[in-house]
């Protein structure tokens, strides 16, 4: 099978002249008064497309290519932007899931064996340092993440890249213009992992090691690197040569600000010019002031992981009277305002693998109380869930699990919420720990935007704390999946995967984000997809 991409014209590929923005059928623009970030946006005459300043919800990664660290909210506003892999998400449209097409890569093939993939390199396409992306470089970061050899090598490298690169066994060079890579396994969907294997200028890493590359990372991204307060603060700038075309803005500033009442009070100031995530009951103030909040489905699904192998959940009736038990239009509306749709099945509704018919649980509470008589619990029982205060995608996690309480407790299911921070929740759940050893844990995941995870978080024998969860029909369904280069076949397999997790009920379905973001109306070009992901090289600052 041969993939081509011709990708669409960028508009920084024409000149530094700008055309009219399209309309992109988002939330008219409210000309009202409105604080602008205090970033300098040039004058009339140089065209600039200013500076956009970004509030994140938390801390930002570690900016050496794969480490990361800080989710997919540090993926997005740091990583990719500094950043490319052999192949990219296209972000340009907002009516679908967004696919993979072509990015350091021009085209690919995979062999009769499914194992054997051949990648045209695109030519003409240098870093932030000037040196030439060719072959070499393809093969000196895949040797930085996969030879222990490598001078290059480090542990938290290798670690990192496993989910994504794990599964490549030989690399070679065909020539300066093309590469083999063999994986263990067939894998289908072996170009949308490589969206996520950044590479980094070979130059750039000799010159100061592995060690001190997170301090001046270079990559061929549409932006490249100023200054950075290590987790707090980086600085970016448009990099004229980009491939693609230059971006519109002149700089790219993103701010941690973990706490939503600093994010809000931000963009009001104009100490920022775009916040992450705002709190859902400063939405209509926000609004009311000017400011857009723009929304779309995508990949998201918060939800509590239940021990299925221990006490009251380890029955499926009770699960799945849990799960009746949630008002979660209530949750979508009143708590959130809108910003989250209500999750009736495992398979979030912006995916391919959400089939409407998988619609299962809606709120009734009388079918919850008979499934739990049915189990033996007529009475109701007591347990637990850890909840982050915070983190990436995790929307405002602590008020939408005492909402989840109060809907249990109706029902005579007393939980006990225990609190902890994102870090340690996800350190203690990637040893297959629970933080503060409850029964349960809440948080968000992606379960589509990179296949390469569902059977970390739906397979059995997970390194994860997964709750235990085992059905051998998903791990079937799974495994024939990935190996399917055919993007049908996987996704029908997915969904009926997906069926069967919905219903063994081993989570509590809550809710669906989407993706909720406030702008200032001076921010322009912005599309928002659905994706966990942004093409920001659209977007302005306008005076």
């Amino acid at each position: 099978m041969t993939h081509h991409q011709h990708p669409p014209a960028h508009p920084g590929a024409r000149s530094r002249r700008r055309a009219p923005l399209r309309a992109l059928g988002l939330a008219a623009v409210l000309l009202l008064p409105f604080a602008t970030a205090g970033c300098g946006t040039g004058s009339a005459a140089d065209d600039s497309g200013g500076a956009l300043v970004i509030g994140a919800t938390g801390k930002l990664p570690n900016p050496d290519t794969v480490i990361g660290g800080a989710g997919f909210e540090g993926k997005r506003l740091v990583s990719f932007q500094l950043y490319e892999g052999l192949t990219r998400y296209d972000l340009s449209r907002a009516d679908g899931p967004a696919p993979i097409t072509a990015a350091l890569a021009t085209s690919w093939k995979v062999a009769d064996d499914d194992r054997t993939w051949t990648f045209t390199l695109r030519k003409g396409v240098k870093f932030h340092d000037g040196t030439a992306f060719d072959a070499d470089a393809v093969l000196f970061n895949l040797d930085r993440y996969l030879n222990r050899k490598s001078p290059q090598y480090t542990d938290a490298l290798g670690a990192a890249a496993g989910e994504y690169a794990g599964g490549i066994t030989t690399y070679t060079k065909l020539s300066d213009d093309r590469v083999r890579l063999v994986t263990k396994e067939p894998n289908g969907h072996f170009p949308q992992d490589l969206a996520h294997v950044l590479i980094a200028s070979p130059t750039a890493v000799k010159k100061t090691g592995s060690a001190r590359f997170s301090e001046h990372p270079v990559g061929t991204g549409p932006f490249r690197f100023v200054r950075q307060q290590s987790g707090e603060q980086i600085e970016l700038a448009r990099f004229d040569d980009y491939w693609r075309g230059a971006p519109e803005l002149d700089r790219l500033v993103v701010k941690a600000l973990p706490d939503a009442a600093a994010r809000t009070a931000s963009l009001r100031s104009g100490a920022v010019n775009w916040i992450e995530y705002p709190n859902p009951d400063d939405i209509p103030n926000l609004r009311s002031d000017g400011v857009r909040v723009l929304t779309n489905s995508y990949d998201h699904l918060w939800y509590w992981i239940l021990d299925t192998t221990a006490g009251p959940w380890k029955d499926p009736r009770v699960r799945r009277a849990a799960n009746y038990a949630i008002d979660r239009e209530a949750i979508a509306e009143n708590l959130l305002h809108g910003t989250a749709a209500p999750a009736e099945q495992a398979a979030p509704s912006g995916t391919f693998a959400h089939d409407p018919a998988n619609d299962t649980y809606g709120h009734d509470p009388a079918k919850a109380r008979a499934l739990l008589a049915e189990a033996g619990y007529a009475n109701g029982f007591s347990t637990s869930v850890t909840v982050p205060t915070g983190g990436s995608g995790n929307l405002v996690p602590v008020p939408i699990a005492e909402a989840v309480q109060r809907d249990l407790a109706a029902v005579g299911i007393k939980v006990d919420i225990r609190t902890t921070d994102w870090s340690t929740l996800i350190a203690a759940e990637a040893k297959g720990k629970v933080a503060r050893d409850s029964q349960a844990i809440a948080q968000s995941t992606t379960l589509f935007q990179s296949e390469a995870l569902l059977p970390l978080f739906i397979g059995s024998n997970s390194p994860f704390w997964t709750g235990h969860y085992s059905n051998r029909q998903v791990d079937t369904l799974l495994a024939s999946a990935g190996t399917a280069t055919d993007r049908e076949t996987r996704e029908a397999q997915y969904t009926e995967a997906l069926k069967l997790v919905t219903e063994d009920a081993p989570w509590l379905f809550v809710v669906n984000d989407r993706n909720p973001r406030a702008i200032s109306p001076k921010v322009r070009g912005l599309v928002q997809p659905q994706s966990w992901f942004l093409d920001l090289t659209t977007v302005r600052v306008e005076r």
